[in-house]
């Protein structure tokens, strides 16, 4: 599944093509994704693209009348390509634009969405979500407050979009390896120094990440859509069996919440 970095990088890199551009036509190929897409997308034909935001994984394409949202589930991808370029098996909502490009939602498993949110109204998938890691709402402080008396590990507490957006599994293990936190610590018994190191370590860890993926921008028109999970060194995650980068501690697995979580037992506590 797409993490927080690979949609950041998707938004960078379909918005110099359509931002400020005029849809000329919105086609809907299968209205059956993970939810019905609904006719209101229709609406912004005629419309110019004023903004392309992005809040959790969910991109959101803004018109002076509502936005349309997309997300990419767990195998979709979006292209920029030639509006006469022939449309690919899977390829589900398109929008052309009046400047002979075309923006293509492909998903082969039905698990991504297009779906319609209108002006100042916050969309209910958004209603409870936590803030974004990247931004100043995202502290220690809130991390330790929300935390207290949780007996969930603290890798499945950092993943909850409830208190923190975008945390995925990639990142969540490679930010507990560097803040030397077990990830099976219960989140309750988390100090407020560990969370103030933990904070910075999630936000640093991502905007790396995103970095990293921006060198892909110049060939996305080109590409197949999928920026992927970047060329980085990751110190933990997918290396289970194999020696710790700082101990040399032969790196451990469990299951948290069904997902694969690497981790050093020398290391972290």
């Amino acid at each position: 599944m797409p993490e927080l970095p690979e949609v950041e990088v998707s938004r960078l890199g379909i918005k110099p093509h359509i931002n400020e551009q005029v849809v000329n036509k919105v086609l809907i190929h299968n209205t059956r994704l993970r939810w019905p897409v609904p006719d209101e997308v229709k609406t912004i034909e005629t419309l110019k693209i004023i903004d392309v935001r992005r809040r959790a994984k969910y991109l959101l394409l803004d018109t002076e009348i509502g936005s349309v949202i997309l997300h990419l589930g767990m195998s979709g991808h979006l292209r920029i390509v030639p509006i006469e370029e022939p449309l690919k098996k899977h390829d589900h909502v398109e929008l052309h634009f009046a400047n002979g490009k075309a923006l293509r939602l492909n998903d082969a498993r039905r698990f991504g969405a297009c779906l319609w949110q209108t002006p100042g109204c916050d969309h209910t998938l958004f209603a409870k979500l936590g803030p974004e890691p990247l931004t100043d709402d995202f502290t220690a402080v809130h991390l330790y407050e929300r935390s207290r008396g949780k007996k969930v590990a603290i890798k499945q507490f950092i993943m909850d979009n409830h208190v923190v957006v975008g945390v995925g599994n990639i990142y969540a293990n490679e930010s507990l390896f560097k803040a030397g936190i077990h990830p099976q610590k219960e989140a309750g018994k988390v100090s407020l120094k560990r969370f103030q190191l933990l904070t910075p370590i999630i936000k640093d860890t991502l905007a790396a990440a995103i970095e990293q993926g921006g060198t892909t921008l110049k060939d996305f028109s080109q590409s197949d859509g999928k920026p992927g999970y970047f060329a980085q060194q990751l110190l933990v995650y997918g290396r289970k069996g194999q020696p710790c980068m700082s101990c040399e501690t032969i790196l451990q697995e469990v299951r948290l919440g069904q997902r694969s979580t690497i981790f050093c037992s020398q290391c972290q506590k």
